[in-house]
């Protein structure tokens, strides 16, 4: 049968244009920057590598090496407060995490080998700071302006920045990743005479005593070899200061932790996977045995004890729901568990045992912390702090406490500002446009901020599931939106402001019916105790897996390249692809193995699943399926 004549008839002269001088699926270069070697910036690297063609790359991280947060951080006790088995990249198992919650030390060092097994080291310019950051609308791209530490520490010996040992250049990107983080802005607790104290002050989030050193493979332990003798404060009751009591308590003469709120502690967030491990019900940090680690060598095995914390955490999302009767349940189970452990000295249970349910704020399970208060050296001070004398701190009850250290575990920068310009369209600044709340679409982009992805941003925190995977899929989606823009030869992309409005909408309407609305002071109001939810995502962790793997591009406006064209399929380019015109490609590449698509079978296949490389399925065998349509 011959082909139907389509005739020659090509339209109104009017409606043509110059077709592009490229074959359709030839990539054009696209530069990108990350900013940050978290996990955040690491799976970027990673995967922007993997899954963008002519790409050039550069990864940005202020610090010495890899690790992020956990690179920063060195106080005393740091470690992850979830499992550690449920604290990993989804294609990158750990069979070898010494203990249940692991050392900080070795989730560094988790990220520094994913850094290397992956190449991506060449990527990356260590103590290279972004200070500066504005969208150019006429090229379409970010104009970074970047500073290099030389040689030197950077730090006077006065403890002042040394200007001297920096110098900066401009760098540009089509496309703008960070993924810095909010536990990375950090800044002393506003609290009168902080200044005047003549001991040592330290800042949990910039460890540093004068005593050891900084390298990544330095011990806590070193930095503090001359306290046995010394009396050491501790400001707050946040997850770095309960992390530090405990590790503190039994290396210094005298320790007061001063707390002006309360909080739940739990002896672990998984305590029945603890006890599966450990016949000691008391036991709040399992070390894990040789034996127990030969065991996780078997992928099989290690996939299945992965996935069993992984449906824990996710469980866990029934406790922000207020009418669920479980919010009530965990509630006794929490206060029931806290006043065994605080059975030495019980009169704490009323100042630290809250209201609240036990989801409100940030649940840190603390093990070793409510012990440590009960120690003979330790005093629980829950008294507001007046002003910070030359020898001590007054509390408002007028007592007052000599000190040798002080250490402040407080004073993070909640609001999701950054501490320096990012401007956008019309020369609006970030923290122009997060005043007084950060407003954002999915997490992850922002109005009148076009090619700029953002990792951990606004709404991103979670209250239950897995943070690290909804990482993974922050940076999927800005390559997709990515590989959209080099597909269709676009110079910019940027969410439409109703989108923004509408995402706002949702989860305004969504917070009431959790318990992140109630009276606590929390991060997720950005530090506040009623207010505005601006630090957790609306909704379970699986609905943000979901929301992120199907993008809305129509929630999106468009430019293109050459401001000229205005015909939506020049990205056709000239009417043929790569593998029609390089005889080295091959043009039956559709047949390749590795890219058929082959049905399961004798079956019916309903997918579940986000990609057709990731896919959960149901099977029903066609032979208990019905094909009659009377019921038959």
């Amino acid at each position: 049968m011959a082909a139907p004549n389509v005739g020659t008839d090509t339209g109104p002269s009017n409606s043509r244009f110059t077709l592009g001088n490229f074959y359709s699926d030839e990539p054009r270069r696209m530069k990108v920057v990350v900013i940050g070697t978290g996990f955040c910036g690491v799976t970027a690297g990673i995967r922007f590598l993997q899954k963008v063609p002519n790409l050039e790359l550069v990864i940005y991280e202020a610090n010495a090496g890899v690790g992020g947060v956990w690179f920063a951080n060195r106080y005393p006790g740091i470690a992850c407060d979830v499992a550690a088995h449920g604290y990993q990249l989804s294609f990158e198992n750990n069979p070898n995490w010494s203990s249940f919650y692991s050392p900080g030390s070795e989730i560094r060092d988790y990220l520094q080998g994913v850094a290397e097994k992956y190449k991506l080291l060449p990527y990356i310019k260590f103590q290279h700071k972004l200070v500066h950051a504005e969208y150019h609308e006429e090229s379409g791209k970010w104009h970074l302006r970047i500073q290099k530490q030389l040689s030197g520490p950077g730090i006077s010996p006065t403890g002042q920045r040394d200007e001297a040992s920096y110098e900066e250049f401009v760098d540009t990107a089509d496309v703008l990743f960070t993924g810095m983080g909010l536990l990375s802005r950090w800044d002393w607790p506003e609290i009168e005479g902080l200044d005047a104290f003549q001991g040592k002050v330290v800042h949990s989030a910039q460890w540093e005593t004068g005593e050891g050193d900084l390298s990544p493979t330095a011990k806590w332990e070193d930095t503090i070899g001359s306290w046995k003798d010394k009396k050491v404060g501790v400001i707050g009751i946040g997850a770095s200061a309960i992390q530090i009591v405990t590790a503190l308590q039994p290396e210094v003469a005298h320790l007061t932790n001063f707390v002006r709120s309360k909080t739940w502690i739990s002896a672990t967030l998984a305590q029945e996977r603890l006890n599966e491990l450990s016949k000691d019900e008391m036991i709040s940090n399992y070390k894990y045995t040789d034996e127990d680690k030969k065991k996780f060598q078997d992928p099989v095995y290690y996939n299945q004890f992965r996935r069993v914390f992984e449906r824990d955490q996710h469980a866990a999302y029934a406790t922000t729901l207020v009418d669920n009767p479980i919010v009530e349940q965990a509630r006794e189970a929490f206060k029931e568990d806290m006043i065994k452990r605080l059975a030495k000295k019980p009169w704490i249970v009323d100042h630290i045992i809250p209201d609240f349910a036990v989801a409100c704020k940030r649940l840190t399970p603390g093990p070793g912390y409510l012990e440590a208060l009960c120690e003979d050296n330790v005093d629980f001070v829950p008294d507001i702090i007046k002003r910070i004398t030359p020898k001590g701190v007054e509390t408002v009850d007028g007592k007052h406490r000599e000190l040798d250290v002080i250490v402040c575990a407080t004073g993070r920068d909640l609001s999701f500002k950054l501490p320096f310009p990012v401007i956008g369209r019309n020369g609006v600044t970030l923290n122009e446009k997060f005043d007084p709340y950060p407003r954002s679409y999915l997490t992850i982009a922002v109005d009148g901020f076009p090619n700029w992805f953002i990792g951990g941003g606004p709404n991103s925190g979670l209250g239950h599931g897995n943070l690290i995977y909804t990482m993974e899929r922050q940076v999927e989606y800005a390559i997709q939106a990515t590989l959209k823009m080099q597909r269709e030869r676009l110079k910019s992309i940027e969410v439409k402001k109703e989108a923004v409005d509408d995402f706002d909408e949702y989860l305004l309407s969504y917070f009431p019916k959790t318990v992140y609305g109630q009276k606590c002071r929390s991060w997720y109001k950005m530090g506040k105790e009623e207010g505005r939810v601006v630090g957790l995502w609306p909704g379970s962790s699986l609905l943000f897996v979901h929301a992120l793997s199907h993008p809305r591009w129509e929630d999106y406006n468009y430019e293109p390249l050459d401001a000229n064209v205005k015909n939506r399929f020049y990205w056709l380019g000239d009417g043929s692809t790569m593998a029609d015109n390089l005889p080295e490609l091959d043009s039956s590449w559709y047949l390749d193995p590795k890219v058929v698509d082959v049905p399961p079978g004798d079956c019916l296949l309903i997918s579940y699943g986000h990609s057709s490389t990731n896919l959960s399925c149901h099977v029903v065998p066609l032979t208990t399926q019905s094909t009659s349509t009377d019921g038959k």
